[in-house]
């Protein structure tokens, strides 16, 4: 199953969290927080204006992000879950 974002949307993959401290000890999964990172795995076509011109995203597949805690809806796809979210919520590229 493929998911296809729509207008200014975009599909994210969370990066996984480090789980050791830096003190070496091991965090464990219930004391861990949600990661702010991801990936970019599906762009939609881009924004409509109010002249309605489509600008496309600034955003592309591969590129990794930072985006808020809570942003963006998280949907299941088979056993993966993946954040669903507008390109106005996604904070700043990591290069």
């Amino acid at each position: 199953m493929k998911l296809r974002p729509l207008h200014d949307r975009v599909v994210i993959r969370r990066m996984a969290e480090e789980r050791t401290s830096a003190g070496g000890i091991v965090i464990p999964d219930t004391a861990t927080e949600k990661p702010d990172k991801g990936e970019v795995v599906a762009v939609g076509t881009g924004k409509v204006t109010e002249a309605g011109d489509v600008r496309k995203l600034e955003l592309k597949v591969g590129d990794k992000v930072l985006f808020g805690k809570y942003s963006g809806t998280t949907v299941k796809i088979g056993a993966e879950e993946l954040l669903v979210m507008r390109e106005d919520d996604v904070m700043a590229v990591i290069e």
